[in-house]
């Protein structure tokens, strides 16, 4: 065991203090009383609890995410990807898509790869997050963010977004950011579209919150009428999980992706070459990579990563139920673990719902755990860690700790945690600079 899993599980420490949380969330008047309603609404959100992490699993995760984008760049996966998607995912305007998400479980063994997100939520929340535990006390920021990097996450962002229009407009001056989803405010995460908008404004960017079935296409041009008079939409920060714009509220935008008329990111493309469940099927067949160029250096970290996975089909389905309890059942177009099962939790009518469905089998790789306190009392939390990245680059570390079968924000004590990447060869101090 090493020292990140001793913390882990052998301490119950807590780094996050309410009035540092409020100073890192309410960062304009405009967030003002955020805290608070988050209290409220989402009080199983944030974990008071950071997970730590060995610096040796930290660079197998940069490894792994350079690795999968190397493979993912190749145009025979283009090819097989694109082939099964719908065919507005074959439009590229040039940009990549912002906050990609690599999910993963901690085995002991290393990292492994569970699922990639081309719309990952949260990243602004866990950078805040990640402040408010760093500045908790005396000793613990040099541990936390020995470079200091987490006070430049803001204008990494904003430089991500400007990247994205600059990649499909040049030199051309951006003006708005539209957060665009359905019904913004009910969503669970709109307190973060809340925090983009004032991030957006404080970058001198106009910005709105905006419900996607309220934009207008006219005269080859993407429109919302929160904006000034005469100004069409530039950019659209799209959080809709109708990853091919599909749905009739959303023909407006649909019309303008595929006029190129606004920059859209994330969009169609980027969720056919990442996020669809069954690229994880060509990931884990190394076979299927060597015949597309993949090297055997870039194979074997995928071998390592990249868990067992296959298609569910008919032809199959005796050998899938029969190994159940080894699997974790996903579907192809899934996100947010709605309607993913554990196979050892299937029942006979469920494995009929999967098999009407389109699902892939995954081989189960339990998740590690985080004793938390809560209420006085120590237990352990499943925990997962995320990263997110853009164009191969990882940009922020976060975790999610939970009880349940999938991952959720009902848990006391869980929620997004921040990460603290142990210094290498760190010996384990008597005591820890932070509270027990």
């Amino acid at each position: 065991m090493n020292l990140a899993d001793a913390i882990n599980l052998g301490c119950a420490c807590q780094t996050l203090q309410p009035n540092r949380l409020r100073e890192q969330l309410e960062t304009s008047p405009a967030l003002g009383g955020l805290t608070a309603r988050l209290a409220e609404s989402h009080p199983h959100l944030f974990s008071a609890s950071a997970v730590f992490l060995d610096p040796g699993v930290q660079q197998q995760i940069v490894m792994a995410v350079q690795t999968l984008e190397r493979v993912i760049a190749l145009p025979a996966w283009h090819a097989q990807a694109l082939e099964r998607a719908n065919p507005i995912a074959a439009l590229d305007w040039g940009p990549a898509g912002v906050f990609m998400g690599y999910d993963f479980h901690l085995a002991a063994d290393g990292p492994k790869l569970i699922e990639i997100n081309s719309n990952a939520g949260g990243a602004l929340l866990n950078a805040a997050l990640a402040r408010a535990h760093r500045a908790c006390c005396t000793g613990f920021e040099p541990l936390f963010d020995p470079a200091d990097t987490l006070q430049r996450l803001d204008d990494v962002f904003v430089a991500m977004f400007r990247a994205e229009w600059q990649s499909q407009r040049g030199d051309a001056p951006l003006r708005n950011v539209l957060i665009v989803d359905d019904a913004p405010g009910e969503q669970y995460l709109a307190p973060e579209f809340q925090m983009a908008h004032a991030l957006f404004a404080a970058h001198g960017l106009i910005a709105e919150v905006v419900d996607a079935r309220e934009l207008q296409w006219r005269d080859g041009a993407l429109w919302h009428p929160a904006l000034p008079d005469g100004m069409p939409v530039d950019l659209v920060y799209n959080r809709l999980t109708d990853f091919y714009l599909q749905d009739s509220g959303h023909d407006a935008l649909q019309q303008a992706y595929r006029a190129g008329a606004a920059v859209v990111t994330p969009h169609p493309r980027t969720h056919a070459l990442y996020a669809d469940k069954r690229n994880l099927i060509a990931l884990s067949d190394a076979a299927l990579l060597e015949t597309w160029g993949v090297s055997e250096s870039d194979r074997a970290v995928l071998r390592q990563v990249v868990p067992a996975t296959q298609r569910v089909t008919v032809d199959n389905a005796n050998d899938l139920w029969t190994r159940r309890r080894t699997l974790f059942f996903k579907p192809a177009a899934g996100f947010g673990a709605r309607a993913a099962y554990r196979g050892d939790k299937l029942t006979r009518r469920v494995w009929g719902e999967i098999l009407a469905g389109d699902y892939v089998a995954q081989t189960t790789v339990p998740p590690s755990e985080r004793q938390v306190s809560a209420d006085g009392v120590t237990t352990l939390l499943k925990l997962d860690l995320r990263a997110y990245t853009y164009r191969g680059q990882v940009q922020l570390l976060a975790a999610r700790t939970w009880s349940g079968q999938t991952t959720n924000f009902r848990t006391e004590g869980g929620g997004f945690s921040p990460v603290v990447v142990l210094p290498a060869a760190t010996p384990l101090p008597e005591t820890l600079p932070f509270q027990a």
